[in-house]
């Protein structure tokens, strides 16, 4: 079985996220979300991973490299003008072979992995597995109608959803798939689109599974699915995951998971509360009130303010009397404050940015 992993927009209605770059590198809990879903494959045995580069690639061949770091033997396959998920699939065709797949949506994070949709493609012989969950605001989705276990209907983001049962970002498909996207009309969207395919295999009697999805799914497509990601993953890490590199000084405070990277320092009169995560090199400076709910990037600056709920990437620094919280800061911003911290901000700026407060 192999692996596809789609990264950096595969529509033709791109969703870039702001100028923080590409949302696929935006690290939740101080790693690229991309990561996750490699991570994942790696973990079921998938090996040969071929990722599907879309417009917004910047930064994925540089981090993900060969895949030998994460354990996997990675291919990267040029989708050209975007049209769609089933496009992606139909790029990578040759690479895929005649080999069942699975296919990851590089976006999205998954509580309780890959081995519940693989188990399932084998134990039913599917020619296609879904994975579906509730929602509150089913018409951002693809959704599907389920009669018991049948699946009855699919739709992408309809306007007058038949459920609150959304499409997770994951699927495993048999070869046949392929048959069926090479005769895929576009869209309404002007997209090849993945709902179509499954609902074809299903109208044709293939065998198409439902899987219903436990434990917590993101699909990380907007500022806030981001932070809420963020926050997932840090109450979910176990306790060994949070190592303590860098020093605290005497008289600060440092409590609960908290992970700080080499090189970085807690200066006295600073307060760390977990869960929290920060990179290399960090100075979190007197007067600091950070966590719980942070992720702290590489060479960041903390210096009098109070921040939590927030993502900070590498080489940001937030300085004075502000309070912050569910912010992403980007790369190389400056954030300064001059009024109370006990009146919090959410920020959302992009890389390099100036905010006086």
């Amino acid at each position: 079985m192999k692996g596809l992993l789609l990264a950096g927009g595969h529509g033709t209605r791109l969703r870039p996220l702001t100028s923080t770059g590409n949302k696929h590198m935006i690290p939740i809990a101080n790693q690229p979300i991309l990561f996750y879903g490699l991570k994942q494959l790696a973990r079921v045995g998938v090996i040969e991973v071929g990722i599907v580069l879309g417009p917004l690639r910047e930064g994925i061949r540089e981090a993900v490299g060969t895949g030998e770091s994460l354990g996997l033997k990675v291919t990267y396959i040029e989708q050209g003008p975007p049209r769609g998920l089933a496009d992606a699939v139909r790029c990578a065709r040759e690479f895929l072979g005649g080999e069942h797949f699975v296919m990851y949506l590089g976006d999205n994070i998954l509580e309780n992995g890959l081995e519940p949709f693989i188990e399932l493609s084998r134990r039913e012989h599917a020619d296609a597995v879904v994975g579906v969950t509730p929602v509150a605001d089913p018409h951002r989705y693809g959704i599907v109608e389920m009669d018991g276990d049948r699946i009855v209907s699919i739709e992408e983001k309809p306007r007058n959803p038949r459920s609150n049962l959304a499409l997770v970002g994951v699927y495993v498909f048999s070869p046949k798939v392929h048959e069926v996207i090479e005769h895929l009309p576009l869209s309404n969207r002007g997209e090849l689109e993945i709902t179509d395919a499954i609902r074809t295999m299903n109208s044709a009697g293939l065998r198409v599974a439902a899987l219903r999805v436990f434990g917590w799914w993101k699909d990380t497509g907007a500022p806030e699915d981001l932070l809420e990601a963020n926050d997932l993953v840090l109450n979910s890490l176990p306790p060994a995951a949070f190592v303590r590199s860098g020093k605290v000084h005497e008289g600060a405070t440092v409590s609960g998971n908290v992970a700080l990277g080499v090189g970085s320092v807690v200066e006295s009169g600073a307060s760390v509360l977990g869960p929290a995560v920060i990179g290399r090199d960090a100075r979190i400076g007197p007067g600091s009130l950070v966590g719980p709910g942070v992720a702290i990037g590489n060479q960041v600056e903390l210096v009098g303010c109070s921040v939590r709920r927030t993502i900070i990437l590498d080489g940001a620094r937030v300085v004075g009397s502000v309070g912050i919280c569910d912010s992403l800061i980007g790369r190389n911003s400056d954030v300064r404050g001059h009024h109370t911290r006990d009146r919090e901000t959410s920020l959302i700026i992009g890389d390099g940015s100036r905010v006086r407060l």
